[in-house]
């Protein structure tokens, strides 16, 4: 699963089963569910079911299935059942048994078969505008807007952005803050931890962690979080360059047109207008296309004006450091960590120091974000002149820079531990490995500690209800 779909998957998973009910009954928003979250596996098991008029038995379903991939098994199946798609049965005198439950199903099946007056994929306006918007009108939009955003939380480096335009509205910086990814000191703005590693994602991320802060806030405000995320499922079935109507949105969804429309995901013609149009930002948010035309890996992919995807960045063992690039918001970004010294007009240099880096790790900013960064935007000649990329003493340091004030790391998580037998104990720790939760086990005080506990709730009730049986 891609960062962009665990980000909005986790949100899901907090929803209630009446929200679930609700929202499962847009076909569009059970379509993009299915394309944009589930794995292969689970796509396929889905697809299998769709159709069937009675219950799958749990022992035919593992015949589906490698008996060496248990894990993807469990994890696919645990993943639709937290997403309420998938539901188990027990009927006294049946085995256990998988069904889909309603009504994604039905929905599903209506986004793929077609029919029906539900008109959540959209209603195409027929207003006909003297300037018509066009595709790369669009692109522009977007990008101005989506560098106006990226520009203002690196903006306190004190290097001089041009936002071209972009008009950021105080609810754009509220958000902002309130996600964490910047912090607001009277006039001062400082891009945080959170706000860096926001930075270094790729776009359609990016996008998916903004909309996810927008829903946390909207709640806030009243909104009708199914009206908001039905809204923003349906966004992504839209075509690129055609506009809809207004007409059949409510008063919450008409009011995230303007709210989206700072972001550059939502375009509208005139201030009043009787249709708008989704941008690129947009059509992508549930498949896996780049959000952008000139998108590449890593935050630059919305930044650069240009289609040029090289690398930029040169760094020496002695810590200098050239960039080729003449992007405000690139020099910027690299002025976070690096005390730059020279700017011409397609090149800037400076060097690493104790104190640059020292300063970002201050405001949030780890090592390996920032190594990470110079990994992924070095230049091409100097991924030809190492093996390594990036000098092996530049990496060191800037490690041993940050753990000069940093000796613990900390994980949210949960703590296993009680159990009856050595058996439940290792029974239930190797589970936890085998679906990529556990983080530390002690076998001597028979305890373990995972970063997610449904699955393993799930699990000892399961080997429960077997102990019962066979007793």
């Amino acid at each position: 699963m891609s960062s962009s779909s665990m980000r909005s998957f986790e949100y899901l998973e907090s929803l209630p089963g009446t929200v679930f009910n609700r929202l499962y009954k847009q076909p569009s928003t059970a379509l993009a569910i299915f394309r944009r979250m589930l794995p292969q596996l689970a796509k396929s098991f889905v697809m299998a079911l769709l159709y069937m008029s009675h219950p799958l038995p749990v022992a035919d379903l593992e015949t589906w299935v490698c008996p060496g991939s248990r894990r993807e098994q469990d994890t696919a199946v645990d993943l639709l059942e937290r997403l309420q798609i998938l539901k188990r049965t027990a009927e006294p005198t049946q085995p256990r048994s998988f069904a889909l439950t309603n009504p994604f199903a039905a929905s599903l099946r209506q986004a793929l078969t077609g029919g029906g007056n539900h008109k959540s994929f959209g209603v195409p306006s027929n207003t006909q505008f003297q300037d018509q918007v066009t595709i790369p009108q669009l692109d522009d939009f977007a990008r101005r807007q989506w560098e106006g955003v990226l520009g203002y939380m690196v903006g306190s480096t004190g290097i001089g952005l041009n936002d071209e335009g972009a008009n950021l509205s105080p609810a754009v910086k509220v958000l902002l803050q309130y996600g964490g990814l910047i912090l607001v000191r009277g006039r001062s703005v400082d891009i945080t931890r959170d706000g860096f590693a926001f930075v270094l994602q790729e776009v359609n991320a990016q996008v998916w962690t903004i909309l996810v802060l927008y829903l946390e806030k909207a709640e806030e405000l009243n909104m009708d979080r199914v009206d908001v995320l039905s809204f923003l499922f349906m966004l992504g079935s839209l075509e690129l360059g055609q506009g809809y109507s207004k007409a059949n949105l409510t008063e919450t969804q008409l009011q995230m047109l303007i709210d989206l429309g700072d972001f550059g995901i939502i375009y509208q013609h005139h201030p009043e207008p009787d249709s708008y149009y989704p941008t690129r930002l947009a059509t992508t948010l549930t498949s896996d296309a780049g959000a952008l035309r000139s998108a590449t890996a890593g935050f630059d992919t919305a930044l650069r004006s240009s289609t040029d995807d090289k690398g930029f960045v040169v760094i020496e063992t002695n810590y200098r450091l050239y960039a080729y690039t003449s992007s405000p918001l690139q020099i910027a970004i690299l002025s976070l960590f690096a005390r730059l010294s020279t700017r011409y007009p397609n090149m800037v240099s400076g060097k690493l120091t104790r104190e640059s880096v020292r300063r970002a790790i201050n405001m949030g900013i780890t090592g390996d974000q920032i190594i990470d960064f110079l990994y992924t935007h070095a230049h091409a000649q100097m991924r030809k002149s190492t093996a390594t990329v990036l000098p092996p003493t530049v990496v060191d340091q800037i490690r041993l820079w940050q753990i000069e004030g940093e000796r613990m790391k900390s994980t949210v998580g949960f703590l296993f531990k009680d159990f009856v037998s050595a058996a439940e104990y290792e029974g239930s720790c190797q589970y936890a490995k085998d679906i990529g939760v556990l983080e530390w086990k002690s076998d001597a005080k028979r305890m373990f500690f995972v970063t997610r506990h449904e699955g393993i709730a799930a699990y000892l009730k399961s080997q429960k209800e077997k102990r019962r049986g066979g007793g």
